[in-house]
């Protein structure tokens, strides 16, 4: 057993958490999480802090949220001081329950923005925005980085600490460097680093795809709790496995029925969303879902080609009824 993470009112139990993603960790993803159980913090994909204040949540797909959809943190992408205050002024009307801060997305097009993982390059400049938003809000404030450009100790070391003296009360460190693709290996005992060096929770992500996966990464890096990325669209009953095997909470999981679960992320797509919004969401999580099945790559260009959510749903079905 794991004694819960505690943020100021915050209680994250279990402590496993959803990664923010680009075009999945929206609302219908993450209902499909909650039904399946186990999760202990949601997140929003990441938030432009420039766009932030002009957007309506009732129309904006990266807003859109349902009273269950809790707690959840909401993830800043800023890269400009004046930006701040009025993006936390935004989150406090929307009722986010922790803030989070990006300094770990290695996109191209985020660096070009100065943003993200170029941020790490800039540890006055982040040492501002820190301390901004710290100044601005009394919600919980948490962050997210990579290992850095390179294997580089006493940096990473003096970074996560200005981090911890500025008010982060959480650091999520995503195991690979910048540049490093998702087939390398994550670095866990380089968290183990990060974890000896502070004194608030260290949260590893990186790799972690199984239960064998979540105890070799704790393992190796001592860490307070886990951030599942893709794994959560490929499994998303995978916080409920973990949940259960690593902490002994819920009743675990049984045999996965993948087609109504399939069905059910579609279900919740129209609940969710305007109909031009859907199928776009449908054709980034079929990506990730497909890879439960031995001939996926089938489905996911079934469901690529599609023109319409009623033609990927039926593409869908053959797909489930020959696998």
């Amino acid at each position: 057993m794991t004694s819960p993470i505690r943020l100021r009112g915050l209680v994250i139990a279990p402590p496993l958490f959803l990664a923010p993603m680009a075009g999945l960790t929206h609302s219908a993803l993450r209902r499909l999480i909650l039904e399946l159980g186990g999760v202990g913090l949601l997140s929003t994909e990441m938030l432009s802090a420039a766009r932030l204040p002009s957007e309506n949540p009732q129309l904006s797909p990266y807003l859109v949220r349902t009273p269950q959809e809790t707690p959840l943190s909401y993830q800043l992408l800023l890269s400009r001081l004046e930006e701040v205050a009025p993006a936390l002024a935004k989150l406090h009307t929307l009722g986010a329950e922790a803030v989070d801060l990006n300094l770990g997305c290695p996109a191209p097009t985020v660096r070009r923005m100065g943003a993200g993982s170029r941020l790490m390059e800039e540890p006055a400049t982040v040492q501002a925005l820190v301390a901004e938003a710290r100044k601005q809000t009394d919600l919980p404030l948490t962050a997210k980085i990579r290992l850095g450009e390179t294997l580089d100790e006493e940096r990473l070391r003096n970074f996560c600490l200005m981090l911890e003296g500025e008010g982060i009360e959480l650091l999520s460190v995503h195991a690979r460097l910048r540049g490093e693709p998702f087939v390398r290996k994550p670095r866990w005992p380089w968290v183990g680093k990060v974890k000896g060096w502070l004194t608030i929770p260290v949260i590893a992500n990186g790799g972690i795809f199984s239960l064998e996966d979540a105890r070799n990464c704790l393992a190796q890096s001592g860490a307070d709790g886990l951030m599942l990325g893709r794994a959560a669209a490929i499994k998303p009953w995978l916080f409920a496995e973990l949940a259960h095997g690593l902490y002994g909470l819920g009743p675990g999981v049984g045999e996965v029925d993948k087609p109504a679960l399939y069905l059910r992320f579609i279900e919740l797509l129209e609940e969710s969303f305007l109909p031009e919004r859907r199928l776009g969401r449908l054709k980034e999580f079929s990506h990730y879902f497909a890879i439960n099945y031995p001939f996926g790559h089938h489905l996911a260009s079934a469901i690529q080609s599609s023109s319409s959510l009623i033609q990927a749903r039926e593409r869908a079905c053959s797909f489930f009824a020959k696998n």
